[in-house]
């Protein structure tokens, strides 16, 4: 219930906030103007400020504040609904369009990515994602990790038993050596056969090492923090991503997982912006020679983009929530955001199918590479 309504505290916050950067709220309307203007000092010339854009007259009751929030959670100025059907189905024809100068019948990229991250953030803490329940599939984890410990446990007995019968076949064969050479001459073919059991049960003496950190990291909670923190300890689990310092980071995270999500979460969205920033250069590289174009139209594609993404998975996830099958949606996971990227590049930038096409290749690429300097980013940031 708690997280019920901090997803609905996160969803109102974005849509206020959203409702705020695209410029609406000004307070209400009196019938006359005159006088100057209650935020500039402006002359006024009618019902709004022509200097400002703020109402002439403004309230100051408890009702102005409850119609400012339901004008903001309800309405968003109904640009919303003329903006999303162009985001999804014309993407390119939306981006061009407000690089062209048509701004006030759209959401703002800026007002609209902040609203679907919010949002996303609210579907997320109540109803899960469009792939994994937010309680469900955690169930089934533990479930599958129950059945996973006997299976391990009986791995575990085969491989004591072969070491065993190793380490008797070692006495033995050694048994036989010290008369072998108490008598005289044949001891190097036995010394031959005794290294080679001795591999064999340090071997299997890793094993069985690893088949228990295993089981304690598939215990989770405290033994998997145990059980990693040991196997670190140890030298059983080793972290090498060529960083010494990223490297410290990810330990740091994986020892205390739940908290490490809980931080990345909260955080995630507040830093979802930089998203952009990493996005721009590698939009700029697939139209470095256009003289047409500049870096505020790739930062609009950017942010109409990154938007479209967000507000899909929102989708989905509903659509997961109230029973579609999730190969229906794993298949519109997989496809839809290349066959949305390349409708926008197309229409954005006015370019033919083959330019688009391998342009969009290239972006899903970059956008493995940006998520992961994402990451990086937040990682270094929290942990």
């Amino acid at each position: 219930m708690q997280g019920g309504f901090e997803a609905a505290g996160d969803l109102a916050t974005g849509t206020l906030i959203g409702h705020a950067l695209d410029g609406a709220g000004h307070g209400a309307v009196g019938e006359h103007g005159h006088g100057r203007c209650l935020n500039c000092q402006a002359t006024l010339q009618g019902e709004f400020c022509h200097d400002c854009g703020q109402a002439a007259h403004v309230h100051r009751t408890l009702w102005s504040i409850v119609h400012d929030l339901l004008h903001g959670v309800y309405h968003f100025e109904g640009k919303i609904w003329t903006t999303l059907p162009l985001l999804f189905y014309k993407p390119g024809s939306l981006t061009r369009r407000f690089i062209a100068g048509e701004r006030a019948k759209f959401v703002s990229p800026l007002a609209l990515f902040l609203f679907s991250v919010f949002l996303i953030v609210a579907t997320f803490e109540s109803i899960g994602g469009p792939l994994f329940d937010a309680e469900g599939d955690s169930k089934q984890v533990r479930a599958n990790t129950q059945m996973s410990v006997p299976e391990l446990d009986k791995q575990r007995a085969l491989s004591v038993a072969q070491r065993d019968r190793a380490q008797a076949e070692m006495a033995a064969l050694k048994a036989q050596a010290a008369r072998v050479e108490a008598t005289g001459g044949g001891e190097a073919a036995i010394e031959a056969r005794v290294d080679a059991l001795d591999k064999r049960i340090n071997k299997l003496d890793e094993d069985i090492d690893g088949i228990d950190t295993a089981k304690s990291l598939l215990g989770g909670g405290k033994d998997f923090e145990k059980g990693f923190k040991d196997g670190m300890n140890a030298g059983k689990i080793n972290i090498h991503t060529g960083s010494e310092t990223l490297d410290a980071r990810i330990k740091k995270a994986a020892e205390n997982p739940k908290l490490f999500f809980y931080k990345l979460q909260s955080s995630a969205y507040k830093y979802s912006w930089m998203l952009i920033p990493i996005s721009l250069p590698f939009i700029w590289l697939l139209f470095a020679f256009r003289r047409d174009v500049g870096p505020y139209d790739h930062a609009i594609f950017a942010i109409y983009s990154l938007s479209a993404m967000t507000l899909g998975v929102v989708g989905l996830s509903v659509l997961r929530a109230i029973g579609i099958p999730t190969p229906i949606i794993a298949t519109i996971f997989a496809f839809g955001p290349p066959l949305h990227i390349y409708k926008q590049l197309r229409g954005a930038y006015r370019i033919g199918r083959f330019g688009a096409a391998w342009r969009t290749v290239v972006l899903l690429l970059s956008a493995i590479f940006s998520g992961t300097l994402f990451f990086i980013a937040i990682l270094n940031v929290i942990a």
